[in-house]
């Protein structure tokens, strides 16, 4: 049998400490992950990509989550926690080099590639510190201490995509006409430092959570074997329902927060680019009112019941909404000073509201009582990520069938009528009978 898991760090140290490590491995995986959406179109314009095969650039970052996920939970067993997000980190670091001949060659299979390995770097670092954050504390709590390194992982993505714009895209080209290779030259040349730059950023991350002096999760040595424990994981339905969960979670977020910008483009707004950081700081703010709120006055199991019910409402106001109805931006944005946008564009920004709380209560729920099988528990949960390439392929799919580029985010409701399910019964479920 796989070995037993025991947290000391919550007993004989203070929580913050282990808190501070977590906290800033989960800003480092904001920083990667956000940092997609900036540079996809940079490359896209440099390299003079189709929308499709730009595509591939987050795909094959998300891709790398269903390919390592399993791994790395094998990993995590072998070398704890701690040396997981070491590993996670060097990994990272290592693929953000390989931006720089990629760069210098141009070419996307590079790119791609490096994309794919900062995914799978990733994907350890997940894997090593969800539990780590569920397992440092009271379980009861568990949600608050993922919201609060939440807030690090979106208060990075908020920042990162203005740094990238400011230090790589501001001044290289001004994007109209088609480039020439001298102004391709440019962008290329423009990367190097940045990604030096990112790649020794992580290194030090990697060097902090391998030297700072923490406990790890315990593990005590015991038989036992890999597929045994993924066979022995997959009874406990509440895990299961809970990987599902998860990757509907992902996809509507990633729904929320990347096609905000295009919606925002059809109707005709200006400033479509910024659109992304009316979703972010909606869940920034949910983030905040969820520390706030559990456990003192609300568990985790009814947060994540009620973000279920306002996914649907609020699906329902983008779709039901008109573009002419102003209402919102009048209540909230207007007296402020803020831009008057359409209903339907800031109810889909208010998605990432409804979605702050579910990676929060999800992994606590889907982890409850798994003890020895939280690691490979872990590793299915990380796989769930790679439902984020399934988002805008939906909207995508729902826009050619004909709902419209308003009607297409139909395809949302079923993601959130299952979250619901899995708050009010799923996580709950203790056998398949």
């Amino acid at each position: 049998m796989e070995a037993t898991v025991e947290c000391e760090a919550n007993t004989k140290h203070s929580i913050w400490l282990p808190m501070t490590l977590a906290g800033s491995m989960f800003f480092i995986l904001g920083c990667i992950t956000w940092l997609n959406g900036a540079i996809t179109p940079f490359l896209q314009q440099m390299l003079v990509l189709s929308p499709l095969q730009a595509s591939f650039i987050i795909s094959s970052f998300y891709i790398a989550v269903t390919v390592a996920g399993i791994p790395s939970a094998m990993l995590i067993k072998r070398v704890g926690y701690k040396n997981g997000m070491a590993i996670g980190c060097a990994v990272m670091a290592a693929s953000a080099l390989m931006y720089i001949p990629a760069a210098k060659m141009q070419m996307i299979e590079i790119f791609l590639f490096a994309q794919l390995m900062i995914g799978v770097g990733q994907t350890i670092l997940q894997t090593a510190v969800n539990p780590y954050v569920v397992k440092i504390g009271p379980e009861k709590s568990a949600a608050v201490r993922v919201c609060i390194v939440g807030l690090l992982n979106k208060f990075a993505g908020v920042i990162v995509p203005v740094i990238f714009a400011a230090v790589v895209v501001t001044g290289v080209v001004d994007g109209s006409g088609q480039l020439s290779q001298q102004q391709k030259d440019i962008m290329a040349d423009s990367l190097v430092m940045p990604y030096v730059l990112i790649a020794g950023l992580i290194f030090l991350f990697a060097a902090f959570a391998k030297l700072v002096p923490l406990p790890d999760l315990v593990f005590e040595e015991s038989e036992g074997n890999s597929k045994g424990e993924i066979k022995e994981a997959l009874q406990h339905p509440h895990l299961v329902l809970g990987v599902v969960a998860i990757a509907l979670y992902v996809a509507v977020e990633v729904i929320s927060a990347d096609t905000i910008g295009s919606y925002a483009l059809q109707i005709g707004i200006a400033d479509y680019s910024v659109m992304t950081s009316y979703t972010m700081a909606c869940m920034l703010i949910g983030y905040a009112i969820g520390i706030a709120l559990i456990p003192r006055f609300m568990s985790q199991q009814s947060a994540l019941t009620m973000s279920g019910i306002a996914g649907i409402v609020t699906v329902f106001a983008v779709v039901m909404g008109s573009n002419d109805s102003f209402v919102i931006a009048n209540l909230l944005l207007v007296p402020f000073g803020g831009p008057e946008l359409p209903d339907p564009l800031l109810c889909i920004a208010l998605l990432g509201f409804a979605n702050a709380m579910m990676w929060p209560a999800i992994w606590p729920l889907a982890l409850a009582g798994l003890g020895r099988l939280t690691g490979t528990a872990s590793g299915l949960l990380i796989m769930g990520i790679a439902g984020g390439a399934l988002g805008p392929l939906l909207i995508g799919l729902g826009n050619v069938a004909g709902l419209g580029a308003q009607g297409a985010y139909t395809v949302m409701l079923p993601s959130y009528i299952f979250i619901l399910f899995y708050a009010l019964k799923g996580h709950k479920m203790r056998s398949w009978k």
